[in-house]
């Protein structure tokens, strides 16, 4: 009887956690900004709060905002990225912690062999992998090119987590037009994260 008074206490505790950090999320990006003492509050609140760190949703924002903050500098890069996860969070959006349901996505079906040399790719979404510019090293290190998405553009990767409203949110509109351009004729593959990392 205890155990079960204790986890309807803890799920009790981590519900009004969630809340109050569904509350700073929208607060911080109310103004569609973000600067580096915003991103330190939020860090430890999230570090003070292990309980609620447990949770997938929470763990990646806990995972960006230590990886964002690691260098000292918060770029214009990671200042998108983490509106835009602050933002989902916010809106409770909480599939952002789960790893999309790729039916829901336009993936190459079969999923394409990928190589690196000379190929180019484009990222788009939250990466398991790390940020962005860290996806796009490993593609460099392998003899290929990364950038934004274009007509030149050989491999669209879709990162991991995402919601499944995905057709409405900034990402959204990459995986949109490469969709188009590959109805058209245009030799464009849209792949998952997770395949991408598995010919890494």
């Amino acid at each position: 009887m205890d155990s079960v008074i204790n986890k309807l206490s803890s799920d009790r505790i981590t519900a009004r956690q969630i809340d109050e950090l569904v509350g700073l999320a929208r607060g911080i990006a109310a103004d569609g900004d973000l600067n580096q003492a915003e991103v330190k509050f939020l860090q430890k609140w999230l570090a003070a709060n292990t309980v609620v760190s447990d949770q997938p949703v929470i763990r990646t924002l806990y995972a960006r905002i230590n990886e964002v903050l690691a260098d000292g500098v918060l770029d214009d890069d990671e200042k998108v990225m983490l509106l835009e996860t602050l933002n989902n969070f916010s809106s409770r959006d909480f599939e952002l912690g789960e790893v999309l349901k790729s039916s829901t996505l336009p993936l190459c079906d079969p999923a394409p062999a990928l190589q690196f040399s000379g190929r180019t790719y484009c990222f788009t979404g939250t990466f398991m992998f790390g940020q962005r510019k860290h996806c796009e090293s490993a593609v460099l290190e392998r003899g290929g090119q990364a950038g934004g998405l274009n007509r030149k553009t050989q491999v669209l990767v879709v990162g991991a987590y995402a919601t499944e409203s995905w057709k409405h949110s900034s990402f959204g509109n990459k995986i949109l037009q490469a969709s188009a351009w590959r109805d058209e004729g245009s030799p464009i593959s849209i792949v998952s994260e997770a395949h991408w990392t598995a010919h890494l």
